[in-house]
């Protein structure tokens, strides 16, 4: 049995609700009994019915407060005080031994009025106050006065990696450098086109060469007889199989190329065509009086209208991927928007006409998405790329490019395009839509890029430039997960197309 009473007095002992035997009397307990002299015995005195034998009553405060300690009741031990006075508890209940006693439990705090009581005295702030991470959805303020050393690290807007969006990659070489000699450098003449059927027509000098990209093929398609002429223009049907070719005497020649053989030659302007544009089988060609001629290849009297809005040489010209409308761009710093159908008068009078362009403008192209934006740009001495909406005649958006601007080409993959430039890099600027931020330059030529060409599958964009070399740029290739994606479309369309067939 010796054992069990042993427990209940360790029991006993580690209680921490009961008086501490043959402690000394506290020092309340001990003012009292020397106020009021004889009196009570301690006992009596710490009885919960007779609170009041002291030298205050209820009506009168005690002069001093425990200031040397207080009791941290629900953790059992002496902290002091003196950091906290009455003012920095903000209110809150100032729970203590001298409080639990002289009053008893009809004044007792809240649970956590202590709670709070007792954070002001460990740690002489609220921690609810200061805590980081909370289930609410208000962010909580730094404590006044408080500086934060790791600020810097905290102000970074780093992005994790696995949802870090990377750029494509652009080759900032070109695929491929084929030599191109005696070709013209002149900036008003286009002397490349790529076909649909993957044939790059080249005009050099008084010639006229077929690449096929396929298998590396070159075929020389005409050579021109007078000395004195050149080829100054080529152009492409949209199916690919005729070839329109355009001389300085003021020839319109149009070439059949699986027969490689001139079908007709068409003659109506009066001096040399350096621009060529199709819309179906209305073959339009610019000038360099300013006029354009638009031909019907299907009948012998080709000549089927005229159009009159430029002063000097067309070195622009262009019809919308739905043929609604024909841009031209001159030497006279016009950009001219033509309608494909004649007015009420018989005549062709353009429907926009846009004069802010301070420099001859050669490069014209039509958004493959936006069948109504158009983008040109302007030579030595303007130096800008606009973009036009030829609907309600405004500029969208218009950007310096500080140098000549020779030929635009829109990506039909990406929501960008890609320009040529002269003097003074001749480089190559591939430019984000609309945002018109620079994506990347294309360095390479040594001499002004005279025009741009892209391939039927738009991934490849080949550059002509007056250091007689053509130059083949990947700079548009697709991602392998969505072209996978688009072969499948494309398979399942031709099965369906096939099925219907049988």
């Amino acid at each position: 049995m010796a054992h069990f009473v042993f427990e209940a007095d360790l029991h006993g002992l580690l209680k921490l609700d009961t008086p501490i035997p043959n402690a000394p009397p506290a020092r309340w307990q001990r003012k009292a009994k020397e106020s009021s002299g004889p009196g009570p015995s301690p006992a009596a005195s710490m009885s919960p019915m007779k609170p009041a034998n002291r030298s205050y009553g209820g009506s009168k405060t005690p002069s001093k407060t425990p200031e040397k300690q207080t009791l941290n009741v629900s953790m059992g031990m002496r902290v002091p005080a003196t950091s906290t006075s009455s003012a920095g508890l903000s209110g809150a209940c100032k729970w203590n031994w001298y409080t639990a006693r002289t009053y008893g439990p009809e004044h007792s705090c809240s649970a956590e009025e202590q709670q709070k009581s007792w954070a002001m005295n460990l740690n002489g702030f609220d921690v609810e106050e200061a805590k980081i991470l909370r289930l609410s959805g208000k962010p909580q303020n730094a404590p006044e006065g408080y500086q934060n050393n790791l600020k810097v690290l905290y102000s970074q807007k780093t992005t994790p990696a696995s949802s870090r969006k990377h750029g494509r990659y652009i080759p900032s070489m070109p695929d491929r450098i084929l030599d191109a000699p005696e070709i013209r450098n002149d900036y008003y003449l286009n002397l490349i086109d790529w076909s649909s059927q993957n044939f790059l027509a080249v005009a050099l000098d008084n010639c006229v060469y077929l690449w096929n990209h396929s298998s590396g093929e070159i075929i020389q398609l005409l050579q021109i007889e007078n000395p004195d002429d050149y080829v100054s223009s080529v152009s492409w049907i949209k199916e690919g199989n005729y070839l329109a070719v355009g001389t300085r005497n003021a020839e319109v020649q149009l070439w059949d190329i699986q027969q490689q053989k001139r079908l007709r030659s068409m003659t109506s302007h009066s001096s040399r065509v350096g621009s060529l544009s199709w819309n179906s089988y209305i073959l339009s060609s610019g000038s360099r009086t300013g006029h354009i001629h638009h031909h019907d290849v299907r009948v012998a009297e080709h000549h089927v209208a005229t159009l009159t809005g430029h002063t000097q040489e067309v070195c622009g010209l262009k019809w919308s991927l739905d043929g609604r409308y024909l841009a031209s761009g001159g030497n006279d710093n016009l950009v001219n928007i033509w309608p494909s159908v004649q007015g009420d008068t018989g005549d062709f009078t353009p429907v926009q006409t846009f004069t802010q362009h301070q420099g001859a403008v050669k490069a014209v192209a039509w958004c493959p998405w936006q069948s109504n934006v158009l983008a040109t740009g302007g030579g030595t001495s303007d130096r800008h790329i606009r973009i036009w909406n030829v609907c309600s005649g405004t500029c969208l958006s218009a950007v310096d490019a500080h140098s000549q601007v020779c030929s635009i080409l829109w990506s039909t993959t990406y929501k960008e395009f890609i320009s040529g430039h002269g003097f003074a890099q001749n480089q190559l600027v591939i430019w984000k839509y609309p945002t018109m931020a620079k994506v990347t330059e294309l360095r390479g030529h040594t001499a002004r890029v005279l025009n741009l060409t892209m391939s039927p599958d738009g991934v490849t964009v080949a550059s002509a430039a007056a250091d007689e070399t053509l130059r083949l740029w990947r700079c548009f290739e697709m991602d392998p997960i969505k072209k996978k994606e688009k072969e499948k479309a494309n398979s399942a369309k031709s099965s369906i197309i096939h099925q219907g067939i049988r």
